[in-house]
């Protein structure tokens, strides 16, 4: 009888330690995830001009136009022209941050409206020597499909009006993520 009891004791003692490495073996797969990795292209409309402006100082100087300050609600579309599809939008803050060039801090999300990525976003945070033929800019974070986001845009502006401000940048964005 001490035989059989110490037999049991045993198994279950080693049924128990496997049955809690197994659990957590299968808890530490289920929160393993596989990295990706998307590319987007889409057209940042920054519209200055006109009755209903997407952009707006909101401060710096009244002179010339280091230390500005701009709050942008700009859409994001599929194509280049400004009624083609919405599919998101790029919102946040960009700001005349150089002295000597046309260089931007930008610190925005860019809210996607539809499709897949309906309800996520990517954080652009970095600065956009505008005048540069195409430049390029940091995504440092997300949310929705975009969480833990990490990875560039290359960005070119593909219309610019120097008398009312108003340009049409393409993005095309490469992001890693979960």
């Amino acid at each position: 009888m001490a035989a059989f009891l110490t037999y049991t004791t045993t198994f279950f003692t080693l049924f128990s330690a496997l049955s809690i490495t197994i659990s957590a073996f299968s808890d530490e797969l289920a929160t393993m995830r596989i990295e990706k990795v998307s590319h987007l292209h889409f057209y940042f409309h920054d519209i200055v001009s006109g009755k209903n402006p997407t952009v707006v100082q909101i401060a710096g100087p009244k002179k010339g136009r280091f230390g500005a300050m701009i709050m942008a609600d700009d859409p994001l579309t599929e194509g280049r022209e400004r009624g083609s599809k919405l599919v998101g939008r790029a919102q946040g803050l960009y700001s005349m941050a150089a002295q000597e060039e046309m260089a931007l801090m930008m610190v925005m999300n860019f809210a996607f409206m539809e499709g897949k990525y309906n309800g996520s976003s990517i954080s652009v945070v970095g600065r956009n020597p505008v005048m540069h033929a195409v430049r390029e800019i940091p995504i440092l974070g997300g949310s929705g499909l975009f969480r833990y986001a990490r990875g560039y845009a290359l960005v070119h502006t593909v219309w610019y009006d120097a008398k009312t401000g108003d340009a049409i940048v393409q993005y095309n964005v490469t992001v890693l993520h979960y």
